[in-house]
Protein backbone atom coordinates (compact mmCIF):
# COMPACT_ATOMS: atom_id res chain seq x y z
CA UNK A 1 0.00 0.00 0.00
CA UNK A 2 1.17 3.68 -0.73
CA UNK A 3 2.25 5.63 2.56
CA UNK A 4 0.30 6.85 4.64
CA UNK A 5 0.35 10.56 3.77
CA UNK A 6 1.93 12.43 6.79
CA UNK A 7 0.16 15.72 8.45
CA UNK A 8 3.05 17.73 7.28
CA UNK A 9 3.14 17.14 3.76
CA UNK A 10 -0.67 18.50 3.25
CA UNK A 11 -1.08 21.64 2.36
CA UNK A 12 -2.96 23.68 -0.04
CA UNK A 13 -0.67 23.17 -2.75
CA UNK A 14 -0.51 19.86 -2.69
CA UNK A 15 -3.76 18.38 -0.95
CA UNK A 16 -5.81 15.85 -2.50
CA UNK A 17 -8.31 18.42 -3.72
CA UNK A 18 -6.04 21.46 -4.42
CA UNK A 19 -7.68 21.10 -7.69
CA UNK A 20 -10.44 22.60 -6.54
CA UNK A 21 -9.18 26.11 -6.12
CA UNK A 22 -8.96 26.36 -2.69
CA UNK A 23 -6.55 29.68 -1.67
CA UNK A 24 -4.45 29.23 1.34
CA UNK A 25 -6.26 31.53 3.60
CA UNK A 26 -9.19 29.40 2.93
CA UNK A 27 -7.73 26.89 4.35
CA UNK A 28 -8.34 25.11 7.82
CA UNK A 29 -5.28 23.24 8.75
CA UNK A 30 -6.51 21.94 12.32
CA UNK A 31 -9.88 20.41 9.74
CA UNK A 32 -7.66 18.65 7.74
CA UNK A 33 -5.22 17.13 10.25
CA UNK A 34 -8.45 16.06 12.06
CA UNK A 35 -9.74 14.29 9.01
CA UNK A 36 -5.73 12.48 8.54
CA UNK A 37 -6.00 11.15 11.70
CA UNK A 38 -9.43 9.33 11.71
CA UNK A 39 -8.44 8.07 8.63
CA UNK A 40 -5.18 6.87 9.79
CA UNK A 41 -6.56 4.10 12.56
CA UNK A 42 -7.05 1.11 10.23
CA UNK A 43 -7.10 -2.41 10.96
CA UNK A 44 -3.30 -3.06 11.48
CA UNK A 45 -3.60 -0.47 14.24
CA UNK A 46 -7.13 -0.04 15.35
CA UNK A 47 -6.14 1.04 18.83
CA UNK A 48 -3.07 3.45 18.77
CA UNK A 49 -1.54 5.90 21.33
CA UNK A 50 -1.22 9.85 21.00
CA UNK A 51 2.77 9.41 20.41
CA UNK A 52 2.16 6.30 17.70
CA UNK A 53 -0.21 8.56 16.16
CA UNK A 54 2.11 11.28 15.80
CA UNK A 55 4.28 9.44 14.54
CA UNK A 56 1.88 7.55 12.17
CA UNK A 57 0.96 10.94 10.61
CA UNK A 58 3.84 13.76 11.45
CA UNK A 59 2.60 15.37 14.64
CA UNK A 60 4.35 16.01 17.74
CA UNK A 61 2.70 14.09 20.07
CA UNK A 62 1.31 16.62 21.83
CA UNK A 63 -0.63 17.85 18.31
CA UNK A 64 -1.90 14.16 18.20
CA UNK A 65 -3.15 14.12 21.73
CA UNK A 66 -4.86 17.53 21.02
CA UNK A 67 -6.52 16.42 18.00
CA UNK A 68 -7.48 12.97 19.57
CA UNK A 69 -9.09 14.89 22.45
CA UNK A 70 -10.86 17.07 20.63
CA UNK A 71 -12.15 13.92 19.02
CA UNK A 72 -13.09 12.50 22.00
CA UNK A 73 -15.06 15.19 22.94
CA UNK A 74 -17.30 14.64 19.74
CA UNK A 75 -17.46 11.24 20.10
CA UNK A 76 -15.35 10.17 17.06
CA UNK A 77 -12.76 8.05 19.32
CA UNK A 78 -13.14 6.55 22.60
CA UNK A 79 -10.21 6.38 24.69
CA UNK A 80 -9.26 4.25 28.12
CA UNK A 81 -6.91 6.98 29.19
CA UNK A 82 -3.72 5.70 27.10
CA UNK A 83 -4.75 4.26 23.88
CA UNK A 84 -6.96 5.35 21.33
CA UNK A 85 -9.98 4.03 19.24
CA UNK A 86 -12.64 4.53 16.61
CA UNK A 87 -16.46 5.11 17.37
CA UNK A 88 -19.43 3.71 15.62
CA UNK A 89 -20.49 7.45 15.65
CA UNK A 90 -17.44 7.93 12.36
CA UNK A 91 -20.12 5.82 10.48
CA UNK A 92 -21.88 8.90 10.18
CA UNK A 93 -19.60 10.21 7.66
CA UNK A 94 -19.94 7.50 5.66
CA UNK A 95 -23.85 7.39 5.90
CA UNK A 96 -24.25 10.95 5.25
CA UNK A 97 -22.39 10.00 1.89
CA UNK A 98 -25.09 7.30 1.55
CA UNK A 99 -28.33 9.24 2.04
CA UNK A 100 -27.00 12.75 -0.18
CA UNK A 101 -25.77 10.98 -2.96
CA UNK A 102 -27.75 10.50 -5.68
CA UNK A 103 -25.93 7.96 -7.36
CA UNK A 104 -26.14 5.51 -4.14
CA UNK A 105 -29.67 6.56 -3.48
CA UNK A 106 -31.02 4.83 -7.02
CA UNK A 107 -28.32 2.02 -7.05
CA UNK A 108 -30.55 -0.79 -5.32
CA UNK A 109 -33.21 -1.41 -8.43
CA UNK A 110 -30.51 -1.38 -10.82
CA UNK A 111 -28.06 -3.94 -9.23
CA UNK A 112 -31.34 -6.21 -8.47
CA UNK A 113 -31.48 -6.54 -12.28
CA UNK A 114 -27.84 -7.33 -12.67
CA UNK A 115 -27.87 -9.88 -9.75
CA UNK A 116 -30.81 -11.53 -11.56
CA UNK A 117 -29.82 -11.48 -14.66
CA UNK A 118 -25.71 -12.72 -13.80
CA UNK A 119 -27.08 -14.53 -10.80
CA UNK A 120 -23.40 -12.62 -9.82
CA UNK A 121 -22.49 -10.26 -6.70
CA UNK A 122 -22.74 -6.77 -8.34
CA UNK A 123 -21.82 -3.69 -7.40
CA UNK A 124 -21.56 0.13 -7.71
CA UNK A 125 -18.39 1.61 -7.35
CA UNK A 126 -16.74 5.06 -7.41
CA UNK A 127 -13.06 6.00 -7.45
CA UNK A 128 -11.41 8.04 -4.34
CA UNK A 129 -7.63 8.98 -4.60
CA UNK A 130 -6.27 5.69 -5.41
CA UNK A 131 -9.03 3.08 -3.94
CA UNK A 132 -11.98 2.01 -5.61
CA UNK A 133 -15.13 2.37 -2.83
CA UNK A 134 -17.73 0.55 -2.68
CA UNK A 135 -20.96 2.33 -2.85
CA UNK A 136 -24.18 0.01 -2.76
CA UNK A 137 -24.15 -4.25 -3.88
CA UNK A 138 -26.58 -6.71 -4.37
CA UNK A 139 -26.49 -10.67 -4.39
CA UNK A 140 -25.35 -13.55 -2.38
CA UNK A 141 -21.62 -13.08 -0.95
CA UNK A 142 -19.60 -15.86 -2.31
CA UNK A 143 -16.85 -15.87 0.64
CA UNK A 144 -14.02 -13.84 -1.23
CA UNK A 145 -11.33 -13.45 1.01
CA UNK A 146 -11.83 -9.63 0.87
CA UNK A 147 -14.82 -8.26 1.58
CA UNK A 148 -16.93 -5.63 -0.99
CA UNK A 149 -18.87 -3.92 1.71
CA UNK A 150 -20.92 -0.02 1.06
CA UNK A 151 -17.50 1.71 2.02
CA UNK A 152 -15.29 -0.69 2.05
CA UNK A 153 -11.54 0.22 -0.03
CA UNK A 154 -9.59 -1.64 -2.09
CA UNK A 155 -6.72 -0.47 -4.09
CA UNK A 156 -7.92 0.14 -7.25
CA UNK A 157 -5.47 -1.20 -9.65
CA UNK A 158 -6.00 -4.81 -9.10
CA UNK A 159 -10.30 -4.55 -9.38
CA UNK A 160 -12.04 -4.45 -12.82
CA UNK A 161 -14.14 -1.63 -11.34
CA UNK A 162 -10.72 0.26 -10.50
CA UNK A 163 -9.04 -0.38 -13.32
CA UNK A 164 -11.52 0.97 -15.57
CA UNK A 165 -12.16 4.69 -13.76
CA UNK A 166 -8.38 4.99 -13.56
CA UNK A 167 -8.26 4.39 -17.36
CA UNK A 168 -10.40 6.77 -17.71
CA UNK A 169 -9.17 9.61 -15.91
CA UNK A 170 -9.36 12.68 -17.32
CA UNK A 171 -6.02 13.30 -19.38
CA UNK A 172 -3.21 13.07 -18.37
CA UNK A 173 -5.17 11.76 -15.11
CA UNK A 174 -3.88 8.00 -16.23
CA UNK A 175 -0.74 8.86 -17.24
CA UNK A 176 0.02 11.10 -14.32
CA UNK A 177 -1.16 8.02 -12.08
CA UNK A 178 1.09 5.69 -13.67
CA UNK A 179 4.39 7.95 -13.05
CA UNK A 180 2.99 8.30 -9.42
CA UNK A 181 2.36 5.26 -8.15
CA UNK A 182 4.28 2.04 -7.17
CA UNK A 183 2.21 -1.23 -8.40
CA UNK A 184 2.40 -3.85 -5.04
CA UNK A 185 1.59 -7.44 -5.79
CA UNK A 186 -1.11 -8.83 -3.97
CA UNK A 187 -1.31 -12.36 -5.74
CA UNK A 188 1.17 -13.87 -8.37
CA UNK A 189 -1.68 -12.57 -11.06
CA UNK A 190 -1.27 -8.81 -10.11
CA UNK A 191 -0.43 -6.46 -12.41
CA UNK A 192 3.00 -4.85 -11.49
CA UNK A 193 4.24 -3.51 -14.57
CA UNK A 194 3.82 -0.04 -15.41
CA UNK A 195 4.34 -0.41 -19.08
CA UNK A 196 1.64 -3.62 -19.15
CA UNK A 197 -0.60 -1.51 -16.82
CA UNK A 198 -0.63 0.89 -19.59
CA UNK A 199 -1.52 -1.34 -22.27
CA UNK A 200 -4.36 -2.30 -19.86
CA UNK A 201 -5.69 0.63 -19.52
CA UNK A 202 -5.42 1.51 -23.62
CA UNK A 203 -7.43 -1.61 -24.33
CA UNK A 204 -9.90 -0.61 -21.48
CA UNK A 205 -10.83 2.61 -23.00
CA UNK A 206 -11.03 1.24 -26.73
CA UNK A 207 -13.42 -1.44 -25.35
CA UNK A 208 -15.15 0.36 -22.69
CA UNK A 209 -15.35 -2.02 -20.02
CA UNK A 210 -12.38 -3.73 -18.06
CA UNK A 211 -11.88 -7.47 -16.40
CA UNK A 212 -9.93 -8.33 -13.89
CA UNK A 213 -8.93 -11.65 -12.86
CA UNK A 214 -7.06 -13.03 -9.78
CA UNK A 215 -4.97 -9.89 -9.15
CA UNK A 216 -6.74 -9.44 -5.36
CA UNK A 217 -8.09 -13.01 -4.82
CA UNK A 218 -7.39 -16.07 -5.99
CA UNK A 219 -9.43 -18.06 -8.31
CA UNK A 220 -11.60 -14.78 -8.62
CA UNK A 221 -12.71 -12.22 -11.65
CA UNK A 222 -14.64 -8.84 -12.05
CA UNK A 223 -15.72 -7.35 -14.89
CA UNK A 224 -16.93 -3.92 -15.08
CA UNK A 225 -18.65 -1.29 -17.40
CA UNK A 226 -18.92 2.52 -16.58
CA UNK A 227 -21.62 4.63 -15.34
CA UNK A 228 -21.95 8.11 -17.05
CA UNK A 229 -24.77 10.36 -16.83
CA UNK A 230 -26.17 12.23 -19.56
CA UNK A 231 -23.39 14.41 -20.31
CA UNK A 232 -20.94 11.82 -20.73
CA UNK A 233 -19.58 12.30 -17.65
CA UNK A 234 -18.24 8.82 -15.46
CA UNK A 235 -19.80 8.66 -12.58
CA UNK A 236 -18.81 5.66 -11.57
CA UNK A 237 -18.45 1.57 -12.54
CA UNK A 238 -21.14 -1.33 -12.51
CA UNK A 239 -19.12 -4.59 -11.84
CA UNK A 240 -19.59 -7.93 -11.03
CA UNK A 241 -17.65 -10.38 -8.65
CA UNK A 242 -17.21 -14.38 -9.43
CA UNK A 243 -15.09 -17.90 -8.71
CA UNK A 244 -13.62 -18.67 -11.93
CA UNK A 245 -14.27 -22.38 -11.58
CA UNK A 246 -14.23 -23.52 -14.92
CA UNK A 247 -15.75 -20.69 -16.84
CA UNK A 248 -13.58 -19.02 -19.20
CA UNK A 249 -12.98 -15.68 -19.55
CA UNK A 250 -14.45 -15.68 -22.87
CA UNK A 251 -17.55 -17.61 -21.55
CA UNK A 252 -18.11 -14.95 -18.67
CA UNK A 253 -17.87 -12.00 -20.33
CA UNK A 254 -20.40 -13.31 -23.21
CA UNK A 255 -22.34 -14.18 -20.28
CA UNK A 256 -22.50 -10.79 -18.06
CA UNK A 257 -21.23 -7.88 -20.68
CA UNK A 258 -24.10 -6.79 -22.22
CA UNK A 259 -26.08 -7.16 -19.13
CA UNK A 260 -23.88 -5.13 -17.37
CA UNK A 261 -23.97 -2.33 -20.71
CA UNK A 262 -27.77 -2.45 -20.66
CA UNK A 263 -28.32 -1.31 -16.73
CA UNK A 264 -25.63 0.78 -16.98
CA UNK A 265 -27.37 2.32 -19.90
CA UNK A 266 -30.89 2.36 -18.09
CA UNK A 267 -29.56 4.27 -15.43
CA UNK A 268 -28.24 7.28 -17.79
CA UNK A 269 -30.90 9.52 -18.15
CA UNK A 270 -30.86 9.40 -13.96
CA UNK A 271 -28.29 10.97 -13.34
Amino acid sequence: MPPFPRAQDITPTHAPMATSGLQRRDWIAGLEHGLVILEAFGDAEPRVTAAQMGEKVGMTRTAARRHLLTLLHLGYVASDGKMFWLTPRVLRLGQAFIESSRLARLAQPFLQRVTAGTHEMAYLSALDGDDVVCIARNGLNRAMNTGFVPGGRTPAHVTAAGMLMLAWREPPGAADWLARVQLPTYTSHTITDTEAMRTEFANIRQQDWALSEQQLDLNYRGIAVPVRNTRGLLMGALNVTMPIGQETSETAVARVLNVLRDVAQAMRPLL
